[in-house]
């Protein structure tokens, strides 16, 4: 093996250690907050078919990531005036799930919760998740 095939090699390994670490913890801080600062987050889960309140996973220890990405996708997809706040924190939970790339969350493929909440309670848990990966 010649030189530059071993710093090939180490440099890969560095820098899939660097994208392991990758959490985009400031970014979806931020977005979560902005998110939360919105008054229209705040009506109540009603699990009726009627009700245009959205009820969302509130993920078990362990399953956050894959929870993050169904809730995201459902406001997503119910969202009348397409928020891309609620798109860019989508795609981001979503590529941090497909390519395992935070390693402080689990990398559950399956959400389970064992309650549902309205969307201003799907944000905070969010939203402390990341706050906790942040100190």
């Amino acid at each position: 093996m010649n030189a530059s095939m071993l710093s090939y090699i180490l440099f890969s390994c560095l820098l899939l250690s660097v994208q392991a670490q990758y959490c985009g913890v400031r970014e979806i801080i931020r977005y979560t907050q902005r998110l939360l600062d919105d008054s229209s987050v705040s009506c109540p889960c009603r699990q009726t078919a009627l009700s245009s309140c959205s009820c969302l996973p509130i993920p078990e220890h362990g399953h956050e990531l894959a929870c993050f990405v169904d809730g995201t996708k459902h406001l997503m997809e119910n969202n009348k005036s397409s928020n891309t706040v609620i798109t860019r924190l989508y795609w981001t939970f979503q590529a941090l799930l497909d390519r395992k790339l935070c390693n402080k969350l689990p990398h559950s493929d399956q959400c389970q919760y064992k309650a549902k909440g309205n969307v201003r309670e799907f944000l905070e848990k969010i939203l402390t998740t990341y706050q906790e990966m942040d100190k």
